[in-house]
């Protein structure tokens, strides 16, 4: 082929990602050009926004300067060609592959690549979701520089071993890949970045009396422990559960990545896109959906229940949640990842959480309050507490009443426990238990034992297993309480450093579980 022939007709290449799930796999971008009469393609199983690009891109080009003066065909191909290709992401690939196919990017290596971002009409380059598990599928691969949008750059450069090159406009793309402009790739110290972030909010010295609360809440913590406070409007049990986040257990290096990767999916729109330091405290709206729960959607993204993965999942006003909301919780609480389903693909996303729920115990919110008249009939109350159905309050390890405090005594009342005396408490706690599971994969504390070692772990004699099972029996509780119930006691006996679990911290265990299932009341 003669010159001037290769130069009127041209393929290019270079590299992006697309996402599945809260992983990444890599899209190869292949740009053809011809001299023709504009006309301009996009295949390889594209949606609606990816098939904007070919509107977006060329006014892009023009108000760059970048625009040819000549009519090209172009043909772009997004392979695998049975993955479909979500998003506005695909924008700055497409554009630079085209650059390349029109010989305006002389870059012969344009191969070794991968580019990530939306492109505006002006040419900035927007800030796109999922770029953290993009960047590091193009490590994976072995890419040399990933070309990502600035305002990307916080998560992109925590992957080490891969150049992150921010850019802002199409213009510095080009630049940078001609050798015409020296941008420095950016770094971050991912273990530095995630230590050093210490701020905890709200301290748990604000709260006045509600001792035998603060005590449940610190065992819920220490063992990742679901819990449900019971109590009348003013109790305090948003007060209380606000202030969780400060007695929590830094995340470590590898638990904010997976946290990170999650929030990078779920994109700007859900609170995601930054890179996670400390661990999720989430408090979604009682109006909320099951798939804003659970995940999914037309264009599935994780739910709240994934974006509260390693950190905690709150719910005030319990039961004013929709009834199937609430049912959808079921499966992560008991399996720990959301499975959603639709007829292209299954995504799984991870959903480790501690749920806090808050509740009042009747309609008006005063049944058993000393203080006010409950003028709830009694069906009422038994209708209200039976929107928390069965199977799901088997599922909360720890269910305690949260009495109401006289305001009267709040002047005089001494400042509470610190967050930071609790805190290393529970630190302690969790030290203790890491070490216990360092050789069972996916398990780092009570909560998340398996069943079938429950006995070995608990270590307690054959007395009080008896006596444990007198009290199930009487009690009606089902085996998977008989198991919340164990788990509880050991957090209990970790944070009283006790080796082996003892008639005490089993008693203490059982009181945490305030439902009766016989009588179906939240009161023993």
């Amino acid at each position: 082929m003669k010159k001037a022939e290769r130069q009127e007709k041209m393929l290019a290449k270079c590299y992006s990602g697309a996402i599945s799930g809260v992983d990444a796999q890599t899209v190869e971008i292949e740009v053809y050009s011809a001299v023709g009469t504009s006309q301009f393609a996009i295949v390889g199983l594209p949606d609606a926004a990816v098939k904007e690009a070919k509107d977006r891109i060329p006014t892009a080009l023009k108000n760059q300067g970048l625009a040819s003066k000549k009519e090209f065909d172009i043909t772009v191909n997004l392979a695998p060609a049975d993955v479909k290709k979500e998003g506005p992401i695909y924008d700055l690939p497409i554009a630079v592959g085209l650059l390349r196919a029109t010989g305006r990017i002389r870059n012969e290596h344009l191969e070794d690549y991968a580019l990530i971002g939306e492109l505006a009409l002006s040419g900035e380059v927007r800030r796109v979701r999922g770029v953290l598990p993009m960047v590091l599928e193009m490590k994976r691969i072995g890419k040399r520089a990933v070309l990502v949008p600035a305002e990307n750059v916080e998560e992109a450069s925590v992957v080490a071993g891969i150049d992150v090159i921010p850019v802002r406009v199409l213009q510095e793309a080009v630049l940078y890949l001609n050798g015409e402009l020296d941008i420095e790739p950016c770094t971050t110290d991912l273990a530095a970045l995630v230590s050093g972030d210490r701020d905890a909010g709200d301290d748990f010295a604000d709260v006045k009396g509600q001792d035998a609360a603060r005590n449940a809440l610190e065992v819920a913590v220490a063992g990742g422990h679901n819990v449900l406070m019971i109590g009348s409007p003013g109790s305090g049990k948003t007060m209380l559960a606000r202030r969780i986040p400060s007695i929590l257990p830094p995340l470590t290096v590898e638990e904010a990545l997976e946290v990170s990767r999650i929030h990078s999916v779920a994109g700007a729109a859900k609170g995601g896109g930054r890179f996670v330091t400390r661990r999720p405290f989430r408090a979604p709206h009682h109006t909320v959906s099951s798939i804003g729960l659970l995940g999914g959607g037309a264009h599935p993204v994780p739910g709240e229940v994934s974006l509260a993965h390693r950190g905690v999942l709150f719910l005030d006003e319990f039961a004013e949640f929709p009834r199937q909301a609430l049912e959808v919780l079921r499966q992560p609480l008991e399996d720990g990842h959301v499975c959603v389903s639709r007829a292209a693909a299954a995504y799984d996303y991870p959903s480790q959480f501690m749920l806090v729920a808050a509740m009042n115990p009747c309609p008006c919110g005063y049944y058993n309050d000393p203080t006010h008249t409950c003028r709830c009939a009694p069906n009422a109350i038994l209708k209200y507490q039976s929107r928390i159905s069965g199977p799901l309050l088997d599922r909360i390890d720890i269910q305690i009443e949260v009495p109401p405090v006289e305001a009267s005594s709040l002047p005089l009342a001494a400042a509470g426990e610190p967050s930071a005396a609790i805190r290393a408490r529970v630190l302690a706690a969790r030290a203790v238990q890491a070490a216990r599971y360092r050789g069972m994969p996916g398990v780092h504390t009570n909560a998340e034992v398996h069943g079938r070692d429950l006995a070995d772990v608990c270590r307690f004699t054959r007395k009080d297993c008896e006596d444990l099972v007198h009290l199930i029996e009487r009690l009606h509780l089902s085996a998977r309480a008989y198991d919340k119930v164990l788990r509880v006691a050991r957090t209990i006996a970790d944070l009283a450093e006790s080796e082996a679990v003892l008639p005490e911290h089993l008693n203490n265990a059982i009181l945490y579980r305030r439902m009766d299932s016989s009588e179906n009341s939240f009161w023993l």
